[in-house]
């Protein structure tokens, strides 16, 4: 594709539309993919790892699914709850086009495929699930990361797939690094070739400990 990116803004490749088959959230379900967007013709292995080794969602609130591409943990969180209000983030136009066209497809209203401006500044999120687009640089995915967990609700966490070889590893360091006091991160599990890195937004102010009186 040359400089077209699956995170470019406005690919320009040929779209290509194609229907895929896909289990998500365990329903089998017929979605619809494009050229010029990550991973069109299945559902990736990070992904999949990332599904295999996240805990249940919280009931409701609202969700982040940071660069969603066609939206299959989008799809995946607003099945899986239907009371939450996912927000599924990404600047590829063509991204978010599909995302929305697979939630029509699919009788899912609880999906705002929406470009990073378009979040309201006050929304904040009970989980954020993420296959990160590691690809744009670390300079732009640390400034992503940065954006966007520090609008985790307290006692919420943010799950992240990364590939090891591609730095799940160094980015793990850096979110220590970065975000303390009141975060901690750890690998949550391994697989496939990926690293799926859970971060927690602890309480702020932390609980007092219990005063002893004699």
């Amino acid at each position: 594709m040359g400089s077209d990116h699956y995170f470019s803004a406005t690919p320009a490749s040929a779209q290509n539309l194609r229907a895929i088959n896909v289990t998500l959230a365990g329903r089998d379900l017929e979605v619809t993919t494009a050229g010029g967007v990550f991973s069109p013709d299945r559902l990736d292995a990070g992904t999949a790892v990332l599904f295999a080794n996240m805990p249940p969602l919280p009931p409701g609130g609202d969700f982040l699914d940071l660069g969603s591409g066609w939206g299959p943990i989008s799809i995946t969180m607003a099945l899986a709850a239907p009371h939450a209000t996912v927000w599924a983030v990404d600047v590829n136009e063509r991204a978010l086009d599909l995302v929305r066209r697979n939630a029509e497809s699919l009788g899912l209203t609880n999906i705002n495929a929406v470009l990073p401006d378009d979040v309201p500044d006050d929304v904040v999120f009970r989980t954020i699930r993420s296959n990160p687009p590691i690809r744009v640089g670390k300079n732009v995915l640390h400034g992503m990361l940065e954006r966007w967990i520090p609008r985790l609700d307290e006692h919420s966490d943010a799950w992240l797939v990364v590939q090891r070889n591609l730095g799940s590893d160094s980015l793990q360091r850096w979110l220590a690094a970065t975000f303390q006091p009141g975060y901690s991160v750890h690998r949550a599990a391994t697989g496939k070739g990926y690293r799926v890195l859970k971060l927690r937004r602890h309480g702020n102010p932390p609980t007092e400990p219990i005063a002893v009186t004699d």
